[in-house]
């Protein structure tokens, strides 16, 4: 006979069911009585303070102060050597720098020491603040906007605390070392300066026209005759002397290009206008005296030249007069006539600069 074990339910204790919201309910209370929750985030505050190594070793804080200094001082010398290298390395010397390739080696050069002198100021400052500043956190509320003259002098006492703290008084090797990379380090951007180029001089002043330079098609390179230019039509023309292969051909031809209209000598309302042309040519640097756009937008009948960027509009019939929009002074004319072969030439330079107006223009 095998025993069998026969289940009683009766044999076993009933345990209460447990209501799984009873974790979330609140102890017993009063009839009315507001059920308080213990507030889930509550500010665990502040942990407790530790001491640095450079807190309690003056030799450990002395390493820290000779390592500020040092990377101050490495941001003195990246600062030199970025001015010894402006001087110093010519603009077109190339080097192969691996794994770079060629690249310039004045580029690099200032690229290399900038950064250095810019990433040892910020490095030196941070290293300060890690290991030789105080570190202790302190918790303030928040207050109004309005500075009464308690807080101020409140803000006083934690400048000179802080300035305290910061021992920059008494750590003299790092302020002075600071002081020296801050003064130096602006000298980069005045060294850089001189790159917006060589001064000007008179090159504003004088263009490529020379008296008897003929004047030539700008298209065709062909000199022009009295009978090419036409009454109603515009030429846009430039001094034989320049070569498109120039190297500063671009720089001259802003300067020195013009255009030729032709008008019945009666339309013409200037009499020094007339006087510096031929038979009704006259001719007016195309450059407008805005910001330096051509103005060769000719309207025959009104004899108008507009200039498509900002719509100056200049009266050719009356020395180039401004008549609307933002140009300061009238298109610059230059006095031509004809040479023994018959071509148009130029009897000198413009009386005046073409162009836009500039600082020493007067």
């Amino acid at each position: 006979m095998s025993d069998r074990h026969h289940h009683n339910p009766a044999s076993q204790e009933t345990e209460p069911r447990k209501d799984v919201s009873d974790d979330h309910l609140p102890g017993e209370r009063r009839s009315g009585e507001l059920a308080v929750l213990d507030d889930p985030f509550a500010d665990p505050g502040l942990p407790p303070h530790e001491h640095r190594r450079q807190d309690i070793d003056e030799r450990a804080a002395k390493r820290s102060e000779r390592t500020v200094a040092l990377l101050f001082t490495v941001s003195m010398l990246a600062t030199i050597g970025f001015i010894v290298a402006y001087l110093a390395i010519p603009i077109d010397e190339i080097v192969y720098i691996f794994p770079i390739g060629h690249i310039s080696a004045l580029n690099f050069a200032l690229g290399t020491t900038l950064g250095l002198a810019l990433f040892c100021i910020g490095a030196g400052a941070i290293h300060w603040a890690r290991t030789l500043m105080s570190d202790e956190e302190r918790v303030e509320e928040r207050h109004a906007v309005a500075a009464t003259p308690e807080v101020k002098s409140h803000v006083l006492e934690e400048f000179r605390k802080g300035a305290e703290e910061s021992q920059i008084g008494r750590r003299k090797l790092v302020r002075n070392t600071m002081i020296g990379a801050l003064a130096l380090v602006p000298l980069s951007g005045l060294v850089l300066l001189r790159d917006l180029g060589p001064l000007p001089g008179d090159k504003l002043r004088k263009t490529a026209w020379r008296e008897g330079s003929l004047i030539v098609n700008e298209n065709t390179g062909q000199p022009l005759r009295p009978e090419d230019i036409t009454v109603g039509s515009l030429t846009q023309a430039m001094p034989s002397d320049l070569d498109h292969h120039d190297e500063d051909f671009h720089a001259q031809i802003a300067k020195a290009a013009v255009m030729l209209v032709r008008l019945e000598p009666e339309d013409i309302k200037d009499p020094r206008s007339a006087a510096w042309g031929h038979e009704g040519i006259l001719c007016f640097s195309k450059i407008c005296t805005h910001v330096g756009c051509p103005a060769t937008l000719y309207e025959q009948q009104t004899h108008h030249a507009l200039c498509p960027c900002h719509q100056s509009t200049f009266d050719l019939s009356d020395g180039a007069r401004v008549l609307f929009g933002p140009a300061g002074h009238p298109l610059p004319q230059l006095r031509i006539t004809v040479n023994d072969e018959g071509f148009l030439t130029a009897l000198g330079d413009f009386e005046e600069p073409p162009g836009p107006s500039f600082w020493e223009r007067g």
